[in-house]
């Protein structure tokens, strides 16, 4: 499951699917841009907190999933915590195999 997730986010990094940082994705997810959140599972609570209520107050689906240096490398990017993915058809397959376990 783990290397199919990674290798879905890079591929949404490198089609311009995928919105990284807490910043971007706050900016995002109140723009009703963002299809999924992922947070990571080292991510401060404070902020897991706030964008858990984000997330809820836009009915948006989120999942805490992995750690920093896992995700970042996997899209390229350095120690970020917070993702937000941008197309409907990457957060359903995603999502999918989150929940399926695969």
């Amino acid at each position: 499951m783990k290397n199919k997730i990674l290798s879905l986010l890079g591929f949404a990094q490198k089609s311009g699917n995928l919105y990284s940082g807490e910043n971007t994705c706050e900016l995002y997810i109140k723009k009703n841009k963002i299809k999924l959140l992922i947070i990571t599972q080292d991510t401060s609570e404070n902020s897991k907190n706030k964008f858990v209520r984000l997330c809820n107050s836009k009915n948006i689906p989120y999942m805490i999933y992995s750690n920093k240096n896992e995700l970042s490398n996997a899209i390229g990017k350095y120690k970020r915590g917070i993702f937000g993915i941008k197309d409907g058809d990457f957060s359903k397959k995603i999502m999918d195999l989150y929940n399926d376990g695969v």
